[in-house]
């Protein structure tokens, strides 16, 4: 069972918010969708769980269209931000309420494991989402994406309000669930590097295009950072793929994704170091438009 989506495109007011995506999500993996502000990601999520219909493409779940199909919706959940103020409908809405709601309409919903999560959490669901803060927020979120037991969830910014505790037990909590269920988890997050050892495959959005998508560690070794004086920077990456340039005084330093075979020539006067997830990320993303 697999979710593909082909060529889809998304627009909002004449304006192409995804352009031409196409992606292949394997069972049994967890996926980091990752992207600057505006780039498309809760536009995409939306779309691949029949939130938000396409304006062109097709999504499938094992070969069948998601959209209006209630038999492949059931094995997709789409935890997103809740936003509680007056205009959503569910400020005046109590957390247990909600749980409740979720617990109908996910078939294999666990119980069980939302009782351990609101205990652990220490999450009043007696509490309006008017009066919960914006951590308490995410908590519920979280407990709907793990409790739902849908082969295909995705979760958008969940740890947005967590201090770094309950950030931790997300992680902890998400891996012992993919660990136990072969679930498949698509995780949209600006928290790269907390993330970046548990996403096993990326997903690089970029002004509604995929920039890369492809195995997390595989993606990280093929780039290197490179510095030392200009001259003996481009001497020693000339020819290969060059990003994100940093220039001061008469040093430089750069990041350089490397193709198989490819090699900077260290016989030059330069240091050549690994990079993390993030800094790989912002070399791809962070130049400013233009360059």
């Amino acid at each position: 069972m697999s979710l593909h989506c082909e060529n889809i495109v998304k627009t909002y007011s004449g304006k192409d918010v995804l352009r031409e995506v196409t992606l292949d999500l394997q069972p049994g993996k967890i996926y980091g969708l990752i992207g600057r502000n505006g780039a498309g990601k809760t536009t995409l999520l939306s779309v691949l769980t029949a939130q938000n219909p396409a304006t062109r493409g097709s999504v499938t779940l094992d070969g069948e269209g998601v959209w209006e199909n209630r038999r492949s919706l059931a094995r997709l959940c789409f935890s997103r931000e809740l936003n509680a103020n007056a205009e959503s409908g569910l400020a005046g809405m109590k957390a247990k309420e909600y749980l409740r709601i979720a617990a109908t309409y996910y078939e294999d919903w666990d119980k069980a494991m939302e009782e351990r999560l609101v205990k652990l959490f220490d999450l009043d669901v007696k509490k309006k989402f008017a009066k919960m803060s914006k951590g308490m927020l995410s908590m519920v979120t979280i407990i709907v994406a793990l409790c739902s037991k849908a082969p295909y969830t995705f979760l958008d910014e969940p740890v947005a309000g967590l201090d770094v505790v309950a950030r931790e037990q997300f992680y902890k909590l998400l891996l012992e669930e993919y660990t136990s269920s072969g679930r498949t988890f698509v995780v949209s997050t600006h928290i790269i590097e907390e993330a970046a050892d548990i996403l096993e495959e990326v997903i690089i959005l970029h002004e509604g295009k995929v920039l890369l998508e492809g195995n997390t560690q595989a993606f990280v070794d093929s780039a290197v950072h490179v510095s030392g004086k200009i001259e003996e920077v481009d001497a020693a990456t000339a020819g290969l793929e060059v990003h994100h340039p940093e220039t001061v005084g008469r040093s430089k330093g750069v990041t350089v994704f490397l193709k198989p075979g490819q090699r900077v020539d260290e016989s030059r006067d330069v240091s050549v170091q690994p990079v993390s997830l993030q800094r790989a990320f912002v070399a791809l993303c962070g130049e400013e438009e233009g360059k």
